[in-house]
């Protein structure tokens, strides 16, 4: 009997298996290329030691006078704590939220990654991951925080030779000592002393809950952004840790968040005005770029509490203000840049330019007197033109004849107009240049009622050198730069100073604003003790300033729209002569009151000492013309306005304030 052939298989079978096969072999050629992979990366590995050794990210922290920590920028790291050092109810709160299977996987956790993808398919979305805190180490040591497909293999692949290369416990001990808690905190210790004022090897285990709880996301759940959020959370992680066995339920009932107490943190928004500008300084002071850094400086912090809590108070609603303080020698004591720094951190009192109105008139009296003029003299309050241009008072009024500590006291506008064009407007610009002033000044005849645009800063550093009789010291923040390894980058010594104006003529300056403060448009300033200073107010009340010294402190306060339209009933003798006096009145009331220079029996210098003695040569000194001075930026203003002003009938008037 003939033998049947058997009968073919049929196509798709045939097609099932050829599938198998490939697959097989695909299968087994992504293994070979995955253990290749990962035997380069177990290769390429950092030992322990070099991984504890290298954290991401340079941290610089930032002390006040006192040693007050005023902001840590950059990554913040606690001390190293070993496996055995850290809490049990911590390493049991980490495993339980981030994962579970941490003691069974080889690096990463099919199961987890099963539930991951059938949780995100049924919700649509990414609601669930599956990173293993293995995963998480290799993320947060060698990779970006991207999401793409690369990233997340190379992921799998370090995550895979980190396991082979190291025990679970060195891999709990490197995570819990490297990933981020927010707040720029990295690791427990460096939270637990960021968020409780401890360190972590005293935590307890509703403490350490709300540690584990941030993982997941420390911008929301964070104790100094949100603490009832991070109770909530910590109730969650405490009954994962119930459900996972790393507690025992009466553990967990005796748990409660809701009592855990939280260290004040510092509030930042004010001083940043201040630590902005002193990162800037950094720059130019140290090129250490990887170790951390901690820097001292001038901040009182008392003061700038004080200052901050002045410019709130009295800015006129809807202005902005600003205010500088000056040690005797040139150290910033405190520093505000504006009324909200959340809001706008804009710092007024660095960067803005404003006309500064009266207080301008500081270098037409401190040139006139150097010419020979006195604090005696008398000039004549009388209409007075410059071709047609005629400045007037803001009574509109004329009083006659005036001493010129007088006409400076009641801040008389036709009588500084009449002293510039005695000693020439290039005289007086070139003196605001010798104080210090950096900004383009005009030297058509309105520049003597201060139609230039000014800083603060600089203005009050010009005041402060009359304070200091005369020697001019340079501002600054930063007196010592160390490393966390406590090597010396930098260290203060003081520098050559420089003669502005002789003694006597700075003593006569003095007078002149004593006379201010105690008769004049700055009595509101008055603080019970020996003051001398300057208002200032600009057309239409756009700006207010007031600027003065007392007992070693020079400060200068401005007040004013961002936008520059007029702050009705706004003017240098009111809202910033009172900041100045809340302000002065605590930063030196527990100090003994000092007399003020208004008197220098030894003139020997002259009215008219030679410019060199005052580190100015002839080559330095300021072109002799309307061209400002290289490196100065163009005003703001149409360079054709005070020309327009000789022309036109209308003038625009800087009120004596």
């Amino acid at each position: 009997m003939p033998q049947r052939r058997p009968a073919p298989r049929p196509k798709q079978s045939r097609w099932y298996i050829s599938l198998l096969k490939w697959g097989l072999v695909a299968g087994l050629a992504l293994f070979i290329a995955l253990a290749v992979a990962v035997a380069l990366a177990y290769r390429d590995l950092p030992s322990f030691d070099d991984m504890k050794r290298s954290p991401n990210g340079q941290p610089v922290e930032i002390r006040g006078d006192d040693g007050t920590v005023l902001a840590s920028f950059g990554p913040s790291y606690g001390a190293w704590l070993s496996y055995p050092e850290i809490p049990a109810t911590m390493k049991n709160a980490m495993i339980a939220v981030e994962d579970r299977r941490f003691w069974y996987h080889p690096g990463i956790d099919p199961i987890g990654i099963v539930r991951s993808f059938v949780v995100n398919a049924a919700r649509g979305n990414k609601a669930q991951g599956a990173s293993t805190v293995t995963q998480q180490l290799a993320r947060n040591l060698f990779l970006t925080a991207s999401k793409d497909y690369t990233r997340k293999l190379r992921e799998v692949v370090l995550a895979l030779a980190i396991e082979r290369k190291f025990a679970k416990e060195d891999i709990l001990e490197l995570y819990l000592n490297r990933v981020y808690f927010g707040g720029g905190a990295y690791g427990v210790d460096a939270a637990s002393r960021k968020f409780y004022g401890h360190s972590a090897r005293r935590l307890s285990l509703e403490e350490a809950a709300i540690i584990a709880g941030l993982v997941k996301a420390p911008s929301r759940f964070s104790p100094s952004a949100d603490a009832e959020a991070a109770r909530k959370r910590a109730a969650t992680v405490i009954a994962v840790m119930v459900e996972q066995g790393g507690i025992t339920p009466e553990e967990a009932t005796a748990a409660d968040p809701r009592l855990v107490q939280f260290a004040p943190q510092a509030r930042l928004a004010g001083v940043r005005y201040f630590t902005g500008w002193v990162l800037t300084e950094l720059e130019n002071l140290t090129d250490e770029a990887n170790e951390p850094l901690l820097v001292e400086t001038t901040l009182n912090s008392q003061m700038q509490r004080d200052a901050e809590a002045a410019i709130r108070a009295e800015a006129p609603k809807g202005a902005q203000g600003a205010l500088v303080a000056l040690a005797r020698d040139g150290g910033v004591k405190a520093m505000v840049g504006g009324t909200d720094y959340v809001r706008s951190n804009y710092n007024r009192a660095i960067v803005a330019r404003r006309q500064p109105g009266s207080a301008f008139k500081f270098f037409v009296y401190a040139a006139a007197l150097e010419s020979g003029v006195t604090p005696e003299d008398i000039y004549e309050d009388k209409p007075v033109s410059i071709g047609n241009w005629s400045p007037k008072n803001d009574n509109g009024q004329f009083i006659g004849p005036v001493s010129v500590r007088q006409a400076f006291a009641r801040s008389i506008n036709t009588v500084a107009v009449q002293l510039a064009e005695q000693v020439g407007f290039d005289t007086v610009a070139e003196m605001a240049r010798r104080f210090g002033i950096t900004t383009q000044i005009s030297r058509q005849p309105a520049m003597a009622l201060g139609s230039s645009e000014v800083t603060l800063f600089e203005m009050t550093n010009a005041y402060a050198t009359v304070a200091n009789n005369g020697l001019e010291n340079t501002p600054f923040a930063i007196t010592r730069i160390t490393t966390g390894s406590g090597r010396v980058l930098y260290n203060r010594n003081e520098g050559e100073t420089r003669q502005v104006v002789a003694p006597v003529v700075a003593a006569q300056m003095t007078q002149l604003m004593q006379a201010a403060v105690e008769e004049g448009t700055a009595r509101a300033a008055q603080i019970g003790r020996p003051l001398a200073g300057k208002t200032g107010t600009t057309s239409s009340n756009k700006d207010g300033w007031f600027i003065g010294f007392s007992s070693g402190i020079t400060t200068g306060v401005w007040m004013g729209r961002d936008d520059a339209k007029a702050v009705r009933g706004h003017a240098g003798g009111r809202a910033p002569a009172r900041a100045f006096a809340q302000f002065m009145a605590r930063a030196v009331g527990g100090t003994p009151p000092e007399a003020l220079v208004t008197e220098f029996a030894d003139d020997t210098l002259g009215p008219e000492p030679d410019a060199q003695s005052y580190g100015i040569t002839i080559d330095e000194a300021p072109p002799m013309d309307s061209e400002a001075p290289p490196g100065d930026e163009p005003p703001r203003l149409d360079d054709n306005w005070l020309d327009k002003t000789l022309k036109e009938p209308a003038q625009p008037q800087i009120e004596p304030r």
